[in-house]
């Protein structure tokens, strides 16, 4: 099947183009960026003599005639505008950004006017262990943020036990290749090495997105409280969730339980490291309690797991493939 990349130029385009190179089932016909104008090995000089694709200006119908599915590696509000056009072209569409995350009004709160509220609710949220069914039905995926891939993964097994008056709050630190290519104050190297600190605490996007998908999924409300910190390294992501349960349960069964079919989430007996999945599409996740207080510990790669090999699964689940199929499982360890 041919499938376009749109948004080459970043990490999270350069991920798929890793991924997609190898895919039994997915031939890169398309390559495109907002100006066309570099070369891949431009973009990204580890491509050289890798692979032989023009990068080109993103062009809609150009598309169409050479892709069967596209992914959007763009800014929100830049990619609602070329996936309106790509579906309405016949193009399934796969979205990186937060444009189809959420539902409209929660959207229009937190990022800016809709453009395509014809298509919103009809996408897809892209987290396969629970939306499987109906990805495979999707025309148009959101794929979820890293964060609360991480914090959903790790969450939502245990929601139906949590008291419900009392609040979640999820501690989540990320590498810095999460924050993109463009050089900021905070991503600097004087700043950021052998350094880490917090911010957007309680006003992070990622937020409404996780308890939007808490109330969905399992239909409860809780106060989540979430606090996002850099780390000084590039990729990786660890999160831990901390809430307090009705009864002293069996949390080990429960998680267990929960993903005991799951091809990309791994049960951990001990606390879970960076290291073990960076590099891979797997979720790792390990669980405590003390008395009726609760602690579940995840891990994932932030640019795969959080963006780029999850949307290359949910690609797969639209198409008709095994969801693991060409998708990376072996960690970068050492």
């Amino acid at each position: 099947m041919n499938v376009a990349i749109i948004g080459a130029s970043g990490y999270t385009g350069l991920e798929l183009i890793k991924i997609l190179i190898n895919h039994p089932k997915f031939d890169i016909t398309y390559i495109a960026n907002s100006s066309g104008e570099e070369t891949l090995e431009e973009l990204h000089p580890c491509l050289k003599d890798v692979l032989n694709v023009k990068v080109q200006k993103a062009d809609a119908k150009e598309i169409s005639k050479v892709a069967d599915l596209a992914f959007l590696a763009l800014p929100h509000k830049t990619s609602m505008a070329f996936a309106k056009e790509l579906l309405e072209l016949g193009v399934k569409v796969v979205d990186l950004s937060a444009d189809y995350r959420l539902e409209l009004e929660t959207y229009e709160k937190h990022y800016c006017p809709h453009e395509d509220k014809e298509h919103i609710n009809e996408a897809v949220y892209g987290l396969p262990e629970y939306y499987k069914k109906e990805l495979k039905e999707a025309k148009l995926v959101a794929n979820p943020g890293c964060y609360p891939t991480a914090s959903l993964l790790a969450l939502l097994p245990f929601v139906d036990f949590i008291e419900e008056k009392t609040p979640i709050f999820i501690d989540a630190k990320s590498g810095v290749s999460g924050a993109g290519k463009k050089l900021s104050e905070t991503s600097h190297f004087v700043h950021l090495n052998e350094n880490i600190h917090a911010y957007n605490p309680f006003k992070h996007r990622h937020m409404p997105e996780i308890q939007e998908k808490v109330k969905l999924v399992k239909s409860k409300e809780f106060q989540i409280n979430f606090v996002p910190h850099l780390l000084p390294i590039t990729r990786g992501m660890l999160v831990s969730v901390y809430a307090t349960l009705k009864d002293e349960i069996d949390v080990e069964k429960i998680l267990e339980e929960s993903y005991k079919n799951s091809k990309f989430v791994r049960i951990r007996k001990t606390p879970v490291d960076i290291k073990s999945t960076a590099g891979t599409n797997f979720c790792d996740i390990f669980v405590a309690r003390n008395g009726k207080a609760l602690f579940v510990n995840s891990s994932i790669d932030n640019l795969l797991r959080g963006a780029s090999s999850q949307a290359v699964v949910n690609a797969n689940l639209m198409c008709g493939f095994e969801e693991d199929e060409g998708i990376p499982k072996i960690a970068y360890v050492p």
